[in-house]
């Protein structure tokens, strides 16, 4: 049996995971190394994909970045997380203030070293990245529109990492990254309408704090139309594979998230909205595996 020591050693652990969204991390690990075999490098031998220290490096940056990111995020919102998420405030809480910060510099000194080994243009990707994140949390976060605009962008710029390492400039690439970042963008206003209690406590000017919950429905039904649109020229003008099948099952989701998102009134129903968001998100990570099952097998 664990003693005390050793039982707040643990829960000091799992605090730390909980500031970081491990389980986030391991999902974008995921799906950088599915988009490098199945998109990005899909003309290469799996194993050399796979295999590929480049690519490890790459990978390791980026999980160090936002980490990092999470915690100096989690640094600027802890009174508002109190608020909106208790119950996770209180078990990120077993980590003190100056070990958050410790943490935070220890993970982006490690995401500089990891990119140093690929190349000195990585370096200064990465060290812009971790600017661009800080400043974020520190200023633009509280900016209706440019901060979720942002925070989309920042969201899927561990792929563009790699998209740059890969020098594949397909046209189908960029209207996959598209499709993401809407989907994305959406998330971070349903988010702002889930936790719109917190953010008029503290003045945070978020899109529903400054122009209303009705108008910021109306932008999510235009950016869901668009992601619906977005989803459907995948399928009708580019290789998709057997993905076809995640691609209509969204489209369906994005018909229902904009039925129920006007029925929305309360935290538990914006929760539901945003659950589903991220629902789509992580399949559509493990979907990427059905661009081209045949053809991958071939390449082992």
């Amino acid at each position: 049996m664990p003693n005390k020591k050793q039982k707040y050693f643990l829960k000091k652990l799992f605090g730390l995971f909980s500031v970081v969204r491990g389980y986030n991390i391991l999902v974008v690990v995921i799906a950088q190394y599915l988009a490098s075999v199945y998109i990005f490098a899909h003309d290469k031998p799996v194993k050399n994909v796979l295999f590929d220290l480049n690519l490890l490096m790459l990978v390791l940056a980026s999980s160090a970045t936002i980490a990092a990111g999470y915690i100096i995020n989690n640094f600027y919102d802890s009174e508002k997380d109190l608020i909106n998420r208790p119950h996770k405030t209180m078990l990120d809480r077993l980590v003190s203030q100056n070990t958050k910060l410790s943490f935070y510099f220890v993970l982006n000194f490690l995401a500089i070293i990891f990119a140093s080994y690929v190349s000195f243009k990585a370096v200064v990707f990465f060290s812009l990245y971790i600017f661009a994140i800080w400043f974020y949390s520190h200023r633009l976060k509280k900016m209706p529109m440019t901060g979720n605009i942002v925070s989309a962008i920042l969201t899927v710029t561990p792929f563009f990492a790699i998209f740059i390492y890969y020098k594949n400039f397909e046209t189908v690439i960029f209207i996959h990254a598209l499709f993401l970042f809407l989907l994305v963008s959406m998330r971070e206003v349903t988010k702002d309408l889930e936790n719109i209690k917190g953010d008029l406590a503290l003045n945070y000017r978020t899109v529903p704090v400054v122009y209303g919950e009705r108008l910021s429905k109306l932008m999510l039904t235009i950016v869901a139309l668009l992601t619906i649109i977005t989803a459907l020229v995948l399928v009708f003008y580019f290789q998709v594979g057997r993905m076809y099948y995640y691609f209509y099952a969204s489209v369906i989701l994005m018909l229902l998230f904009v039925l129920l998102l006007w029925k929305s009134k309360t935290k538990t129903h914006y929760l539901l909205l945003h659950n589903t968001l991220k629902f789509i998100i992580l399949a559509g990570v493990f979907s990427i595996t059905l661009i081209d099952i045949d053809l991958v097998l071939n390449r082992i």
